[in-house]
């Protein structure tokens, strides 16, 4: 089975950095340090009220991704100002999420269904100027095709209810697993790319890891968080090495 992808969302640095107002610690130095430590790419959500990541990072992130030829993944929501900055920026990857100015995170998927119309020609201007548009959705059959009749060339996969289920052993797991499972090889019957993400640490990442249509996960929070005890290299090399495990013991 093949490598699978880790993308690193370094979103919560900045949002320590703007708890003091100040330009410490610098989102962009933990990016060359997550790209040093073994991860694949770069992941960054530029929200509209930016809590955390701000234009100026997006800036230095595009200049940076794209000198050490790495991939810049920008989560945006499907408003005519982000798919301004993205088509500034060209960034490798775009993911359209939902948003809401109430929220503390990302609570579930972008409706695709219900957002077709609006949904749709965004992921055409952006796919048209070279960047890899990706959708994302709970693992739900209606959620994915309307992403692969939208144009999309990746859904995401939320990942944040079963990762809970697990952590507290809920009977409700197995089921929730089993939804991923069916829902990444939906995708990838549909000819989808399949990513997935939220809600992963080292207790969750091996069975989702496991699912041999998932070619990338994009982590965040959790290793920001370890990175105060561990270090951000160890947390994510660590969490590299879990990932890898997963894929070779799936392959024997």
């Amino acid at each position: 089975m093949s490598k699978i992808r880790l993308g690193v969302n370094i979103d919560h640095v900045a949002t320590v950095r703007n708890a003091r107002g100040a330009a410490y610690p610098d989102p962009v130095r933990a990016a060359e340090m997550a790209l040093a430590a073994g991860a694949d790419g770069i992941t960054a959500h530029l929200r509209e009220d930016r809590r955390h990541i701000s234009d100026a990072d997006i800036d230095a992130l595009a200049a940076i991704t794209r000198r050490r030829g790495r991939p810049l993944n920008l989560e945006m929501a499907a408003t005519p100002e982000m798919e301004a900055i993205a088509l500034a920026h060209l960034p490798h990857a775009a993911c359209l999420v939902p948003e809401r100015r109430e929220e503390v995170t990302t609570e579930g998927g972008l409706d695709v269904v219900r957002g077709h119309n609006q949904i749709a020609p965004v992921i055409g201007r952006l796919a048209a100027a070279g960047i890899r548009v990706s959708c994302f959705v709970e693992p739900d059959p209606a959620q994915i095709a309307a992403a692969r009749e939208c144009g999309a060339a990746v859904v995401e996969l939320h990942t944040g209810a079963w990762c809970d289920a697990a952590r507290e052993r809920s009977p409700d797991a197995a089921a929730l697993l089993a939804k991923l499972r069916a829902a990444a090889a939906q995708a990838a019957g549909l000819g989808l790319e399949v990513h997935a993400g939220h809600g992963i640490d080292y207790e969750t990442v091996k069975p989702i890891a496991a699912i041999p249509e998932l070619v990338e996960l994009n982590i965040g929070h959790f290793l920001i968080g370890e990175a105060i005890f561990i270090g951000l290299g160890p947390a994510i090399q660590r969490m590299r090495a879990l990932m890898d495990e997963a894929r070779s013991v799936r392959a024997a």
